[in-house]
């Protein structure tokens, strides 16, 4: 019987794990610690691949009177999975399950901040990701780190760890692309007993790490792959046929792009808006393509009724999205769309239609209300962004939120306003709308590729 291989500290572990990684050097590759015992590990592997290193903070949803036994996880960008088998048996209905994502949400954004500073986390979108741990014995975390990593955009899910549970590998392999185990001890009870030296990691040790791995490695959390940086295969005007009507808009397609998300601005607003600007600036820079236009022409602005005109703007959005199906930079991209006031509406109106071509929806300041008795037929997962000092419209979109049936969050920024203009609002709900088509664009292209 082989016997097993005693790791001098979590360090040792890592480099001894590098050396079964090899072929992932050059590739696009992340490497992600599982916090706070992975990342020491993670750290000598992301050294030796020349890889950026970034933590992968997830939550288990515990069922309530059996918390080992995980229902799902929540990830960083609003990412939610769940295991609907174990939460059928469970007999958790939604509401409860809705208090304990936010418990748990709540905990992960304090770990994440804390863990990264003022530092972003890395994209996983389009990329291989490596999740490694310092061991595991049930396989839970490591589970629900693995298919958060997924739902993050990974085309390539790795995990690896110095030593395993037997019984647990089989489970791992079917959650993974590749699977890198060093030791399968049969007596493997704790993952302290393959190491001679198992002390606690605190938070400042991966802080520290992290911020080392930051100032060596050129790309620092946040950052998006190289192919970002490069110049746009398409960055131009364009006349867009609606109908009997040729509207102005502006059509942006970086290197590689993720998925392509066109802007349904709202009452008085335009492709020129620097709001609209702004944001589609961010999800360019997450390797996402941008299509600003004009919903309207000239003269139809100056009709106050054509604003609010719901069944006319989202007869335009839908035109305007299969006009970008004709682009061959755009034909097999996933689509988003962004809405803004009126145009949330009419994005959501737009949604409900039976062959509707969208695969992710965002509403900032959005009034959702507009769609009427659509709302429940929408299926594209939806983000409603709502600024804590719009009252009126905070409530509308509570209870729209009430009607949607598909995958939807509704995230409050604090102190912003209805045009979000206050220091740094505009800037979380385009980090809010970018995770959230990075994440869901990401899926929607694994799920057809």
């Amino acid at each position: 019987m082989r016997t097993t291989r005693w790791f001098a500290d979590r360090t040792d572990a890592g480099r001894q794990l590098a050396e079964r990684l090899t072929h992932l050097r050059d590739q696009d590759v992340v490497v992600l610690g599982l916090p706070r015992g992975g990342v020491p590990v993670a750290s000598e592997i992301a050294r030796a691949l020349g890889a950026p290193l970034d933590v992968l903070v997830v939550r288990k949803l515990g069922v309530p009177f059996q918390p080992e036994l995980a229902m799902g996880a929540v990830g960083e960008g609003g990412v939610l999975v769940l295991n609907e088998h174990v939460l059928a048996r469970s007999g958790v209905d939604r509401a409860e399950l809705a208090t304990i994502e936010q418990r748990e949400r709540a905990e992960l954004e304090r770990r994440a901040l804390r863990y990264r500073e003022a530092r972003r986390r890395v994209f996983l979108a389009g990329r291989t990701a490596v999740v490694v741990d310092d061991g595991i014995a049930t396989g839970a975390t490591a589970r629900a780190a693995c298919r958060v990593a997924r739902a993050h955009g990974a085309v390539r899910v790795v995990l690896a760890v110095p030593a395993c549970a037997p019984h647990t590998v089989e489970l791992l392999r079917r959650e993974v692309d590749e699977l890198v185990v060093l030791e399968t001890p049969p007596a493997f009870v704790a993952v302290g007993q393959v190491y001679a030296d198992f002390r606690p990691v605190s938070d400042d040790q991966v802080v520290e790490l992290l911020h080392r791995a930051a100032q060596q490695f050129p790309e620092s959390p946040g950052a998006t792959s190289a192919a970002a940086a490069d110049p746009p295969l398409r960055d131009e005007e364009v006349e867009v046929a609606a109908g009997t009507v040729r509207l102005a808009g502006h059509l942006t397609v970086p290197e590689h792009p993720l998925g392509v998300v066109v802007f349904v601005h709202g009452s008085g607003s335009s492709r020129h808006s620097p709001r609209n600007r702004y944001v589609a600036e961010v999800l360019q820079e997450a390797r996402l393509a941008t299509l600003l236009f004009d919903l309207l022409t000239p003269a139809e602005e100056r009709s106050r009724a054509n604003v609010f005109d719901i069944d006319l703007l989202a007869g335009r959005l839908a035109r305007v999205s299969a006009w970008l199906r004709d682009q061959p930079e755009c034909r097999a991209l996933p689509m988003g769309w962004f809405g803004a006031s009126t145009g949330a509406g009419a994005a959501l109106q737009a949604a409900a239609e039976p062959d509707a071509d969208v695969s992710a929806l965002v509403s900032r300041g959005g009034r959702p209300d507009l769609a009427g008795p659509r709302l429940g037929e929408v299926r594209a997962p939806t983000l409603l962004i709502v600024g804590g000092h719009d009252d009126v419209v905070l409530q509308l979109n509570e209870r729209a939120a009430t009607r949607l049936r598909c995958e939807h969050r509704l995230v409050v920024v604090p102190r912003a306003t209805h045009l979000f203009e206050e220091p740094g609002t505009l800037e979380s709900a385009a980090h809010l709308a970018r995770d959230w088509f990075v994440t869901h664009l990401a899926r929607a292209a694994q799920s057809t590729g």
